[in-house]
């Protein structure tokens, strides 16, 4: 099980893995109320208890052990060069090595790493270089409650980001071919996870608080209207395909959305050439955009025309065969966009 606790709502998904492809048995979503998830973080514990006890009720998953996502302000995840040594004296000496590489204190952070690549440093001692994963132990431990709460078992905790390279990644499964690095982008209501990868191996992180409901709520507050609304005028609109100037014949909504959606896609932007700008940076080669925000008509010629790649819409679905979920082709369809994170997560477990 897959469990993807989201600014809007909480979503599962239940994988049968066998020996060459995984089926997807069961997928349910159900909404949140405002407020108990803030930007990622669960600030309340006992509605989303509530909303995940709701979801296993009314979808009947078979389990109650899952794999959890985590993303929000309070993680934190970057490349560090650290000395070479065994994986369990690393994680002894972890707190002392990185405490000045991270923005919290180390005593109030939990601690894990993803090694990339050994190489020689200038002194000729060998080095290892390592994504540093960091997320503060109050964040973690009110997710776990709510899970808990829940009448679930967490079996671990992941960054989100790790879950997109798995529900999304292409990988050349024999090798033959070179990596080429690619740039996962998941919009949420409130937050967008961004993940560079070459070859299933993650290079470059970056989690952005800002996702669809932003512009939702930038087009609700200049008409006056509630976020219902708005959020469907915004689907009416979409983002126009290339910018242009504004016009008196815009309405307001069309401005809000225009402005919003340029800072979005700016945000983007910065994030790709932060990490192409490094020395060690892979060439990213594409985009892969998913999530209910990446849905957005436009929002893909628009990241494509801004980063000067080609963006492609995720198609986790259809790494998967499908079993006996109760949905309609059209309510796949649907939840095609927001399924790569907990499918993703579910097959944390067989790696």
């Amino acid at each position: 099980m897959g469990l993807d606790i989201g600014t809007s709502g909480v979503r599962a998904a239940e994988l049968l893995l066998g020996k060459q492809q995984a089926t997807l048995a069961r997928f349910g979503q159900v909404a949140l109320p405002p407020g108990a998830v803030r930007d990622g973080e669960v600030v309340d514990i006992d509605a989303v208890a509530s909303a995940i006890r709701l979801l296993w009720a009314s979808t009947k998953f078979r389990t109650k052990r899952v794999v959890v996502g985590m993303s929000n302000q309070k993680v934190v995840a970057r490349q560090v060069d650290l000395p070479r040594l065994s994986a369990q004296e690393l994680r002894k000496s972890l707190p002392f090595l990185v405490q000045d590489h991270i923005p919290m204190p180390v005593e109030q952070a939990i601690l894990d790493f993803h090694p990339l690549e050994e190489f020689e440093g200038e002194s000729g001692d060998r080095m290892l270089r390592v994504l540093l994963v960091a997320a503060t132990k109050d964040m973690v431990d009110n997710t776990v409650a709510a899970v808990q709460k829940a009448g679930l078992q967490p079996d671990a905790i992941e960054l989100t980001p790790f879950a997109l390279i798995r529900g999304l990644a292409s990988v050349d499964e024999l090798g033959l071919s070179e990596a080429e690095g690619e740039a996962l982008i998941d919009v949420g209501a409130s937050v967008t996870n961004i993940v560079v990868h070459q070859g299933g191996v993650p290079r470059f992180v970056r989690i952005l608080l800002m996702g669809g409901g932003d512009i939702t709520e930038a087009i609700a507050e200049c008409m006056g209207v509630p976020f219902e609304e708005a959020e469907s005028i915004k689907q009416q609109l979409g983002m126009p395909e290339a910018p242009r100037e504004p016009s008196q014949d815009d309405s307001p909504a069309v401005g809000a959305l225009q402005t919003s959606g340029a800072a979005f896609v700016e945000e983007v932007r910065g994030s790709l050439n932060y990490y192409q700008a490094q020395p060690r940076a892979v060439e990213v080669k594409r985009i892969v955009l998913s999530g209910g925000g990446g849905q957005l008509r436009g929002l893909a010629a628009r990241l494509a025309l801004a980063n000067r790649l080609p963006v492609d819409q995720g198609d986790a679905m259809g790494r998967l065969k499908v079993g006996k979920v109760g949905l309609s082709a059209d309510q796949l369809s649907f939840v095609a966009p927001l399924v790569a994170v907990p499918v993703g997560l579910a097959m944390g477990i067989a790696s």
